[in-house]
């Protein structure tokens, strides 16, 4: 009986060039750290005021100042719109839910930092128990606190932007599945295969969500959230033609 040796198969690899069509900023997920904001803001103004700057989502909760946060970017985006671009994250999503159906989606918001967001708009949110009127109220006076203006803004934020090969979003993305058709809970959630395996299209991918202790880029993935809520650590990367240099506020 003749044997054959088994052979496994290659792991899929990464190698396209980091290249993006124009150098531009990625900020990692901001949590309500609205002091390490405006840090970052100076060092990039510092470094290269010229060039785009992407937040990757997350600007709300766990942190205390959420809505110094919030109001610091709205303005900041406002002061310059070609320049500031500020993507969605679960975070954000969480939070327009909540304002869409409070009722349904108090519980959930509040136990990953809502609580935290509301306390900084000035807002005692009812016991979870509460009935649905009640938060009905609460959900009316965080609404007022916000403004329509930061209420728009909030709800038009991108879930992605492209230049050249590079793909920044907030989570993460199917490895398998063009940027395109992208599902937006992997975009703002993750997906089980992103950090496992490579893409095939060439396609990096900057995101935040996943906390690193040293961000790096590696088989096409380049993280910049760094925990700034817990570790008082916010990652700023910045990309251009075949490198990514980090620094922290």
């Amino acid at each position: 009986m003749k044997l054959f040796r088994r052979f496994r198969a290659p792991k899929p690899t990464f190698s396209a060039p980091l290249a993006p069509d124009e150098p531009f900023f990625a900020v990692g997920d901001l949590h309500g750290c609205d002091a390490l904001l405006a840090r970052a803001i100076q060092h990039m103004d510092a470094i290269a005021p010229e060039i785009r700057r992407v937040f990757v989502g997350d600007y709300v909760d766990r942190g205390e100042t959420s809505a110094q946060t919030l109001r610091r970017l709205h303005d900041y985006h406002l002061s310059a719109p070609d320049r500031v671009l500020c993507l969605r994250g679960n975070h954000e999503q969480m939070m327009m839910r909540f304002l869409e159906h409070p009722e349904q989606h108090n519980a959930r918001w509040l136990r990953y930092g809502g609580l935290q967001t509301m306390a900084s708009f000035g807002i005692a949110p009812p016991p979870e128990t509460a009935p649905t009127e009640k938060w009905i109220e609460a959900r009316d006076k965080l609404r007022e606190a916000m403004g329509p203006d930061m209420l728009t803004w909030l709800s038009d934020l991108p879930d992605w932007w492209r230049t050249g090969n590079v793909v920044t979003l907030h989570a993460a993305a199917d490895p398998a599945c063009p940027i395109e058709e992208q599902e937006l809970h992997h975009m703002l959630w993750g997906h089980p295969e992103f950090a496992s395996v490579p893409r095939s299209d060439g396609t990096w991918i900057v995101h935040g969500h996943t906390i690193v202790d040293e961000p790096r880029p590696e088989m096409g993935r380049i993280p910049v959230d760094t925990g700034a809520y817990a570790t008082g650590r916010l990652t700023v990367a910045l990309i251009q033609q075949g490198s990514a240099e980090f620094f922290s506020a």
